[in-house]
């Protein structure tokens, strides 16, 4: 199980970010009236600030893989695969369809079922 952790649902629609630090879990809800290209990686330094988590080699990155917008999929990589190079984080990806609801209780069924992947670039697209 992964302790510390943000979780980035960026597919086009209900686009959040989750983050569990210390066994507590927050939720950050996108504004959909701003483009999220514009504002993804702000948004997560935001937040990462916030709740004040320690990004570091202990703290993982899970980014929702698709099915969804290709846009959105593409940026969450981005910024997903950049904290990775920075921060030296571990990165991991799920399928959209795994996980039910966006909690910390549905996130870690992800966990137990396995269906969280380390090979990550494999990203679902629909149009």
């Amino acid at each position: 199980m992964i302790n510390n952790f943000l979780i980035i649902n960026c597919i086009g629609k209900d686009d959040k970010l989750g983050l569990r630090i210390n066994k507590d879990f927050f939720v950050h809800i996108f504004d959909n009236k701003k483009k999220r290209s514009d504002n993804l990686v702000s948004e997560i330094l935001i937040f990462l600030n916030k709740y004040k988590a320690q990004v570091n080699e202990s703290f993982s990155v899970i980014v929702n893989q698709g099915p969804g917008s290709f846009s959105g999929i593409r940026i969450a990589l981005a910024a997903a695969k950049g904290l990775e190079i920075s921060k030296k984080v571990k990165l991991y990806g799920f399928k959209n369809s795994d996980l039910k609801q966006f909690n910390q209780e549905n996130i870690e069924k992800l966990f137990d079922k396995k269906l969280i992947e380390k090979k990550l670039i494999k990203p679902i697209y629909f149009s």
